[in-house]
């Protein structure tokens, strides 16, 4: 691919009196991963929030292709069914067919655990059922928070190889995490962010 996925320049952000960052450019194509790290409160998630298009930047610009999100809060309705959290999440790219959510299901390690509401799935398997998306037809630039909260040692390993995969097939991911991934793709990057002191 020959262009970026995802351009941002000069960006800036101040919150609460405090410049998270600034003059900040980013730049990431296919087969890509950046991975967002820092301090709690250093603006990893803000940053990642930009770039998606979810909160404005106070000066900066960024271009993009359509993305996948998925923040810190997995967006899960406790009162839906794992397969209608999974259908309701899917159509926000592209709607999924019975067969395609459960498959996706099952690839988490959730069959069996379909038509369970889930209030009652533990928060390991509610990260899960939002992760289950990375397995349906999606865009290709993944913009992820802290996707790693919550998973057992097995589920985050499958986590890991499912990105590097990703990337090898030419999509790009941008994530935050304080997890030190034990997997990468070969084009890998980190963007560390330290809080700024206003002049």
């Amino acid at each position: 691919m020959t262009h970026p996925l995802v351009k941002a320049t000069e960006l800036s952000c101040e919150r609460d009196g405090r410049l998270l960052f600034a003059h900040l450019d980013i730049a990431l194509y296919g087969g890509q991963m950046l991975r967002i790290g820092g301090q709690n409160g250093s603006g990893k998630s803000s940053l990642l929030r930009i770039l998606a298009g979810l909160l404005e930047a106070d000066s900066g610009q960024v271009k993009r292709e359509d993305c996948l999100w998925m923040g810190h809060s997995n967006a899960v309705n406790g009162l839906l069914t794992a397969e209608e959290n999974l259908a309701f999440l899917a159509a926000l790219h592209a709607p999924a067919c019975a067969l395609q959510i459960r498959e996706a299901l099952k690839k988490v390690g959730l069959q069996g655990f379909e038509d369970v509401p889930a209030a009652q799935l533990s928060a390991g398997q509610q990260q899960r059922i939002a992760q289950a998306r990375l397995h349906l037809p999606c865009p290709a630039l993944w913009l992820l928070d802290e996707p790693f909260t919550a998973l057992d040692s097995s589920n985050t390993c499958e986590l890991e190889r499912l990105l590097v995969q990703h990337c090898e097939q030419g999509g790009a991911v941008i994530l935050t995490t304080h997890h030190d991934l034990g997997a990468k793709p070969a084009a890998y990057f980190e963007l560390m962010l330290a809080e700024q002191v206003l002049a």
